[in-house]
């Protein structure tokens, strides 16, 4: 079971569907990776990258609403805090527990829900807002 970018996930801004790609190619080696056994090194490759991601990705798209004066603007920003929250959680669990079975199902439940929830509905709204502002 793999996932794979589809472009009903752009948004229509270059860099962020850019980001996202990359996103959900690292989640893709992660669910490979748990097929074949190694879900717990690829776990903590995709950690690192998360780590990377979430403070430049998250700053861009903020920037983009910034500049378009998107009025969901609050509501954005409080959902990408909520899934740093969540990044650096797992990231102290695995750091003083160790990486586990458990944290590679956390991580996958984890990315799974936003891809679902803020990607392909938050972000796409984004995307309609920033197409409708800049049509004017």
């Amino acid at each position: 079971m793999g996932i794979e970018w589809r472009e009903s996930l752009a948004i229509g801004v270059e860099a962020i569907d850019n980001q996202h790609k990359e996103l959900l190619l690292r989640f893709d080696r992660l669910l490979t990776a748990c097929q074949t056994g190694q879900g717990i090194e690829e776990l903590k490759k995709l950690q690192a990258f998360l780590g990377e991601y979430v403070h430049s990705h998250f700053s861009d798209e903020e920037a983009l609403q910034r500049l378009h004066h998107y009025p969901e603007y609050e509501a954005h920003l409080a959902q990408h805090a909520y899934f740093i929250e969540q990044v650096n959680k797992l990231e102290e669990e695995t750091k003083s527990e160790g990486i586990s079975t458990h944290h590679v199902v956390e991580t996958n439940n984890m990315l799974l829900k936003w891809l679902l929830n803020h990607i392909s509905k938050v972000d796409k709204e984004l995307g309609r807002f920033i197409k409708s502002s800049t049509a004017r």
